[in-house]
């Protein structure tokens, strides 16, 4: 977890608990369900964790707003993100009933009372929110029309999509018509695993 504190130098004594607790029950839950490559359980604070955390680095989303990640699998990247965030309110969405079973377990067991996690599709959700964010699902001309609406009416030039995504998007973005600014992660974190990932923030008002 040093690699979270180096980053992250601001951390509270509760909030590294928690994300080593949630290491703890990631690999638990890894073991039964596979909810990232076994490769990368020996990486699973630099390459899921940081990853997820990207996101902290290019918005703070502010106290009581509201975000959703959609197809969060085994919690990523809602899990870090309500850790780090204690004050926003956050929901997780999958269409996998037993990934989605492991967030909620998860979340108890870390007492993370800011999460709610639900099995669903991102096209069924009727509630609102300020911030949507997300990790590889699909293309962005797929993606983003499952989130267009899911925006409350009054937002400002920081909400919209955050989408965790690698390698060359150019192409990416000029099919899905979108107005998205790229954030290059290997501007925050040194890793080589960050060389090629971004996060795509695509406003409200795009």
């Amino acid at each position: 977890m040093d690699i979270l504190a180096r980053y992250f130098p601001d951390l509270t004594d509760q909030q590294k608990r928690h994300f080593a607790q949630l290491e703890t029950e990631f690999r638990s839950w890894n073991e039964r369900l596979n909810l990232v490559a076994r490769t990368d359980v020996d990486n699973l604070a630099e390459r899921h964790f940081l990853h997820s955390l990207g996101i902290a680095k290019v918005v703070q989303f502010p106290a009581g707003t509201s975000v959703l990640d959609v197809g969060t699998g085994g919690g990523l990247p809602g899990l870090p993100l309500a850790i780090l965030f204690p004050e926003v309110k956050f929901h997780l969405v999958d269409s996998i009933g037993k990934k989605i079973r492991a967030v909620q377990e998860m979340a108890h067991a870390l007492g993370l009372h800011n999460l709610t996690a639900e099995q669903t599709r991102a096209e069924q959700v009727r509630a609102k929110y300020d911030y949507v964010v997300s990790r590889a699902v699909a293309r962005l001309a797929t993606f983003h029309p499952w989130i267009a609406h899911r925006y409350k009416s009054q937002g400002d030039a920081t909400t919209g999509l955050y989408y965790l995504k690698g390698g060359d998007l150019t192409e990416e973005i000029e099919e899905s018509g979108l107005v998205a600014h790229v954030h290059n992660l290997s501007d925050y974190f040194q890793e080589e695993f960050f060389e090629t990932k971004k996060v795509v923030f695509v406003p409200t008002t795009s």
